[in-house]
């Protein structure tokens, strides 16, 4: 739609930073472009353990790690490899819209773990608890948090952990947003005293490093769990592309180099644009949730008198800003929306102007 703001893509609006694509121009001048080992170069692998380590306490030795086309094929490779027919994965509600159809396509059966907004929209032991059952086989951990920007901190892991442990359940944790919190440091529950062996750890470089493009991530998982993935990878993958590996280890060599300050100071602008948007969506008149992580916020628009969807369709055909209707994440976004701020201030800033127009007309209209 000509002259439409999109606040629906969650892609960075920053440039891969130029060292990290150089290193990949240059493989592809000296002609490496052939297949790679199924796991990925051991370089890359040897740094990711590293990173993993030394950033979030997380331990996984390289024979560990899979490179993979992005965190989004570790999370197909993982739910392949545990969920038999019948098994019961329990999901985050909201969360990314790939969770439960990957699930369904397992054969499993998704089961969706209520998030509220006045529980910081993080997993409660008492809500897992109520929803496991003799089928529950996993449980997706997803934080930070798409679509909400919620986190879960240490402590909230901690208590969460003798749940999942009392039950034996696995646990396939989606970390690709780690690097973006806002307030405190992130915490992998792979991390936490005897999970580790439990956990299948998902990253990527993506959203960190301003690399959606090049399609690369990672998965980490205990020994057997790997072994099956490593079977499904090299069966329907093989590798990641060899160039993105190359771009992918000047990321993380650049990183452990200079503080990772890429990374901190794209962060650093996500925070500044974090603070605007819920600052002025809340003067608009809408209940906006503080996120503490990712790039997304998720404001409930109830108070409209609107479902989420019809929130949505009514500003983009009123006001051309494009939002996603918090339905699309599951059945607690109903009436919310979630708007990323992964764009330029400048239209953010004409975003909230034409949403603050829009919600001055629907007050006009219901005072009618």
């Amino acid at each position: 739609m000509e002259g439409a703001i999109s606040l629906g893509v969650g892609e960075p609006d920053f440039c891969t930073p130029w060292d990290v694509r150089n290193a990949g121009i240059l493989s592809l001048r000296k002609g490496y472009t052939q297949y790679t080992g199924n796991r990925g170069m051991d370089e890359l692998r040897e740094l990711i353990s590293r990173y993993l380590a030394e950033r979030f306490g997380a331990e996984y030795s390289p024979g560990q790690i899979i490179v993979t086309v992005g965190a989004s094929e570790g999370i197909d490779l993982a739910l392949r490899a545990i969920c038999d027919t019948g098994d019961e994965i329990l999901l985050p509600d909201p969360a990314y819209v790939s969770y439960a159809p990957i699930v369904t396509l397992c054969g499993g059966t998704p089961v969706c773990v209520p998030c509220r907004a006045e529980e910081n929209f993080a997993l409660t032991p008492q809500a897992v608890e109520k929803k496991i059952t003799k089928k529950t086989k996993a449980i997706v951990l997803a934080y930070p948090n798409n679509p909400t920007g919620g986190v879960m901190t240490k402590e909230q892991l901690l208590a969460l952990a003798p749940v999942l442990v009392k039950h034996d359940l696995l646990v396939i944790s989606d970390e690709i947003y780690a690097e973006l919190t806002y307030g405190a440091r992130h915490c992998s529950i792979a991390s936490l005293p005897g999970m580790g062996e439990r956990t299948v750890l998902l990253g990527g470089f993506s959203k960190s490093f301003a690399m959606t493009g090049w399609r690369i991530g990672f998965a980490c998982a205990p020994k057997e769990i790997d072994a099956a993935m490593l079977k499904i990878h090299q069966y329907t993958t093989l590798c990641a592309p060899r160039v993105s590996q190359y771009a992918a280890i000047a990321a993380l060599k650049g990183g452990f180099e200079d503080g990772f300050s890429s990374v901190e100071q794209m962060r650093a602008e996500y925070d500044r644009r974090r603070r605007f948007l819920v600052e002025a969506l809340r003067a608009a008149g809408l209940s906006c949730f503080e996120p503490r992580g990712a790039f997304y916020v998720f404001p409930s628009v109830e108070a409209t008198g609107l479902t989420g969807e019809e929130f949505a369709d009514a500003l983009l055909v009123s006001e051309k800003v494009a939002v996603v209707p918090g339905s699309a994440f599951g059945a607690c976004g109903k009436y919310h929306v979630r708007c990323s701020y992964a764009t330029g201030m400048g239209e953010l800033s004409e975003a909230v102007k034409r949403i603050g127009r829009f919600l001055g007309k629907i007050s006009r209209d219901v005072g009618k």
